[in-house]
């Protein structure tokens, strides 16, 4: 027997666990008996795919005996078990990425602590808020031996040869005071069926049943084992047979959510393919949503038998927050993620299932305005993600995509700010580069706000890089403010006048200005500040060329912005008749400057543009 040291983040983990959830201690057992179904789908997919295994005797159960006498609960299966390094690697470490992450999560609030459980894989742990201690012996399939691996959850684990008849793990636990209430047969019935009744196995419940003697007028306990879970493969049911409950079931026993979802479309497809699918979507965002290595929501089955729950490839990025089932009549039982790339019949089916999710969106978001809205919440961004990828389904993601608005409360949709165009208008605009109070007060939005046109205001950090390869909707041009062409439909033949009037002084501060500047001019967008910058067309915003350096790209270009005064302005109108160099060129920079600020942009000198604000002061004083 070898005894050996938890990983520390295991240590973290299990007095996290154990102290943060103790008023949902009964997931133990969605959590164990969800492990042994994993097991069982494994080693059925292999008896069916591969030589070596398909030899093997397979009778898929789960058994659950519990001893009250001795305050013990034994969960055994038959699936493709652990040998000692498995036993270390499962039971003694973590290997994923996302725990560090899991352990920062943890809040405190059990409700949402216990679903975090199931979502970061770790839930094997959540075993030691009902035991003392717990042994797990197990044998992997295609080998003799059996290992047995014990611990207390608190001082390290032991490991020592053991024995098994057959393949799989049996998981032994001893209750603390906190798990004897789970040493009740009827206790145990209700929660399998409240986590587990659509495990794809059969449950069976091995334990002393009361049942009353009316001969003997007492009652009598009659050791029985009986089969306590549905196992079907709901998702292959007809929709009219199952009710609102059973979806919700399934829902949490595959994704470990302890909410129920926010909706779920369950799809049949019959014709050259045969395939069944059931989607959900969370009602909560999944917190590993914005990781590289997030967790795969979609598990594929071929013919009710589970193949994989790993692979990316079964939707686009974008929807990776979608849980569910894709189970098809038509690939093979031996497919690989490999194979999946350039699967004919995957594709079909993921381009099928994409269609049907967004179109589903679509009738919630008309019929049901108050759940998309929450749905919007938690996945609009995952939405614009598409934008920028999805092609083929651009026009569907600008329809679900909401945007904030100069001229709404709340969110709004390009549908309703189309319908809200002013007579004669031919774009729709948008504004970006930065936190939402800074492109509110924005000097770019005054033309807009004098003349009641409706601007999108876009403060995600992707909206410049989505939106800048998005340029209609529709028929309608979609155009960013801060855009130099933008603005160009608003002029009006007076303006073009004032443009040849201010020539000398636009000179005058190019001159001054130099390099710091790709031009000065004349603005139409501007109608109380007197100026503003603005970039061409195919180049990043101030802001976005900040956000990219920030991330580590130094070797980007620094396009120069152009700046455009105010010729209505006061300010503008005395530099026009003013002769003295000194001053124009202190107000020349400082234009500049505080038109950087407003777009949050640090100044490259402060110290001189506060020199230069003094000596304007002092003249003004």
């Amino acid at each position: 027997m070898s005894k050996r040291e938890f990983q520390t983040e295991v240590s973290q983990l299990l007095q996290l666990i154990i102290h943060s959830l103790y008023s949902h201690p009964e997931i133990f057992l969605r959590e164990l008996v969800s492990n042994s179904s994993d097991a069982l789908d494994k080693l059925r997919h292999l008896t069916l795919t591969e030589d070596a295994y398909k030899a093997l005797p397979f009778e898929p159960r789960i058994d659950l005996e519990l001893d009250e006498e001795k305050q013990t609960l034994t969960i055994a299966d038959t699936g493709i078990g652990m040998n000692e390094e498995d036993l270390v690697s499962n039971l003694g470490t973590i290997a994923r990425s996302g725990t560090k992450t899991f352990l920062a999560q943890l809040s405190g609030d059990e409700k949402r602590d216990s679903n975090l459980i199931g979502q970061f894989g770790v839930g094997f742990y959540s075993v030691f808020m009902v035991a003392s201690s717990v042994e797990v012996t197990s044998r992997k399939a295609g080998e003799e031996k059996a290992w047995r691996w014990t611990s207390d959850g608190s001082t390290g684990f032991e490991i020592e040869p053991a024995e098994r008849a057959v393949a799989g793990t049996t998981v032994l636990i001893h209750f603390n005071e906190e798990g004897k209430q789970y040493a009740n047969g009827w206790r145990l019935q209700e929660v399998v069926k409240k986590y587990s009744n659509h495990i794809a196995f059969p449950i069976f419940l091995t334990y002393d049943k009361s049942e009353w003697n009316e001969a003997e007028k007492k009652s009598i306990k009659t050791r029985v084992t009986e089969q306590v879970n549905a196992a079907s493969a709901l998702w292959r049911r007809p929709k009219s047979e199952l009710t609102d409950e059973d979806y919700k079931e399934l829902y949490k026993s595959i994704s470990g959510d302890w909410e129920d979802p926010l909706f779920w479309f369950h799809t049949k497809a019959e014709g050259s393919l045969e395939y069944t699918t059931l989607f959900y979507i969370p009602s909560k965002a999944p917190l590993d949503l914005y990781q590289a290595e997030y967790k795969v929501g979609i598990k594929l089955y071929v013919k009710r038998v589970f193949i994989m729950d790993d692979a990316k490839e079964l939707l686009p990025q974008y929807l990776r927050f979608v849980r569910g089932i894709i189970d098809s009549e038509d690939l093979p039982l031996n497919v690989s993620r490999e194979i999946l790339q350039q699967n004919r019949v995957l594709t079909s089916i993921r381009t099928a299932s994409v269609k049907k999710i967004l179109s589903e969106l679509k009738n919630v978001a008309a019929n049901e305005p108050e759940k998309y809205l929450k749905f919007i919440a938690e996945f609009n961004r995952p939405l614009k993600e598409g934008l920028y990828g999805d092609f083929a389904n651009r026009e569907t993601l600008l329809d679900l995509v909401r945007f904030k608005s100069t001229k709404v409360e709340g969110l709004t949709s390009l549908a309703d700010v189309k319908s809200r165009m002013k007579e004669g208008q031919k774009s729709i605009y948008y504004i970006t580069g930065g936190a939402e109070s800074l492109l509110r007060t924005s000097p770019l939005l005054e033309i807009y706000k004098k003349k009641e046109i409706e601007v999108l205001i876009l403060d995600d950090d992707i909206d410049e890089i989505v939106f800048s390869g998005v340029d209609k909707y529709g028929e309608i041009d979609l155009k960013a403010v801060n855009k130099a062409a933008t603005g160009e439909d608003l002029k009006d033949e007076a303006e073009k006048d004032q443009t040849e009037a201010l020539k000398p002084l636009l000179e005058k501060l190019k001159a001054t200005l130099g390099d710091r500047v790709k031009d000065v001019r004349a603005s139409v967008r501007l109608a109380d500040s007197p100026s503003c910058i603005v970039s061409d067309e195919e180049e990043p915003s101030m802001q976005m060329q900040q956000m990219l350096r920030a991330m580590g790209q130094e070797n980007v270009p620094a396009p120069k912005p152009t700046l455009e005064i105010n010729p209505d302005h006061e300010i503008v109108k005395k530099l026009l008749v003013r002769h003295d160099d000194a001053v124009s060129e202190d107000a020349a920079w400082l234009l500049l400057d505080q038109a950087l600020l407003m777009e949050g942009v640090p100044l490259q000198d402060p110290a001189t543009f506060v020199q230069r604000l003094n000596r304007m002061m002092n003249l003004s004083i």
